[in-house]
């Protein structure tokens, strides 16, 4: 008797997690549905201390779609290592004076890191998710590339995935757009085929940042001075984590012209602004530095993508030592910001990618 392959589905109680789990059910894969709970519904706080409004447990929608399916369903509790690895370092790079981006690090060391170990202990042949993102074979080696549907492609946060993590991995969902998802949920009678979709950071689901990071104790000496970028200070902040590169609202500051935070420097309590004009950005460094193709001896030219919703923009990508690679665009970019992830695309395939400095 030919051995069905077995598939273990990241279930998160959404719609596109559920539509993934159906189909592959469908396609006639053995499959078991694996439940990360990552943050308690009642707390926004460090798992043991919990105080406040928290971002909504969806277990029991998870556990709704499973029986409607007649699978296996594990829930792996993983709140504090989420808490460890996610949460504290998204407050210690806010207070650093950067801006970081919490998904990308939970696909990296979660997702695709502890949740791929657990699928593989439950004798899954794949671990699949519900990402818009496709994997491709080319030759010996697997290629991560954009989703079909261009609006909801979600690859720029999976670009750490290495080739042992491609080859074990599946994207059902990689050639559908959102409404075709939801014709599936209707079609499967999945019970959260009407469930509005989640687009906030799964543990600050009112969007409030700065409110999270009150609540989880402010460094020593938070105040200091609003700075224009010719030296004058203009007035006062009450925490450097309070302001994103690119800000213009919020400053109150009067001025002949409007201004935007162009560099947060934490350790001297300084907010440095300035005119639109100086927001431009000819090149930057990055770290930590991920190759999904053989690492370039020489530069490389890409479009390069420096936040989740920029607009690739061509440039030069040199590889550097220690993981480091230096981008220079063909044209200067607004809203370059340290903390966040730039990504490398040769038409819809991704080549690499690294934390800006």
């Amino acid at each position: 008797m030919k051995h069905r392959k077995k598939v273990i589905v990241a279930m998160s109680g959404g719609v596109d997690s559920s539509v993934t789990a159906a189909l592959l059910q469908e396609q006639g894969y053995d499959v078991a549905g694996l439940n990360m709970r990552l943050w308690k519904e009642e707390e926004n706080s460090a798992p043991e201390t919990g105080n406040g409004k928290g971002a909504p447990d969806h277990a029991a929608d998870v556990r709704r779609v499973a029986e409607a399916l007649d699978i296996p369903l594990t829930v792996l509790d993983l709140r504090d290592e989420f808490y460890r690895r996610i949460v504290e370092p998204f407050c210690q790079t806010y207070f650093a004076g950067q801006t970081p981006n919490p998904c990308i690090l939970c696909n990296q060391t979660l997702k695709f890191g502890l949740l791929l170990e657990k699928a593989r202990e439950l004798g899954g042949d794949f671990l699949a998710t519900g990402h818009y993102a496709r994997i491709l074979q080319e030759g010996d080696r697997y290629v991560l590339a954009k989703g079909k549907n261009l609006h909801k492609d979600q690859s720029y946060f999976l670009f750490t995935l290495t080739q042992q993590q491609l080859g074990q991995v599946l994207f059902p969902l990689g050639e559908m757009d959102k409404a075709r998802v939801r014709e599936h949920a209707a079609r499967f009678q999945l019970p959260v085929a009407q469930k509005a979709e989640s687009q906030d950071i799964c543990f600050i689901p009112d969007g409030d940042y700065v409110s999270f990071l009150e609540r989880r104790g402010l460094p020593d000496h938070p105040e200091g001075e609003i700075v224009h970028l010719n030296g004058q200070v203009l007035g006062r902040h009450q925490g450097t984590f309070r302001y994103t590169i690119g800000q213009r609202r919020g400053l109150g500051i009067a001025w002949p012209e409007p201004l935007y935070v162009l560099k947060i420097d934490a350790p001297a309590s300084r907010v440095i602004v300035g005119e639109r004009i100086h927001l431009a950005v000819s090149e930057l460094t990055l770290q930590g530095t991920i190759w999904n193709i053989p690492v370039p001896p020489e530069p490389l030219r890409a479009r390069c993508r420096i936040r989740y919703r920029h607009r690739e923009a061509k440039a030069l990508i040199t590889p550097g030592p220690d993981g480091q690679a230096r981008v220079l665009f063909e044209e200067p970019q607004q809203g370059v910001t340290p903390g966040q992830a730039a990504v490398f695309f040769d038409d819809d395939r991704i080549l690499g990618g690294g934390w800006i400095l």
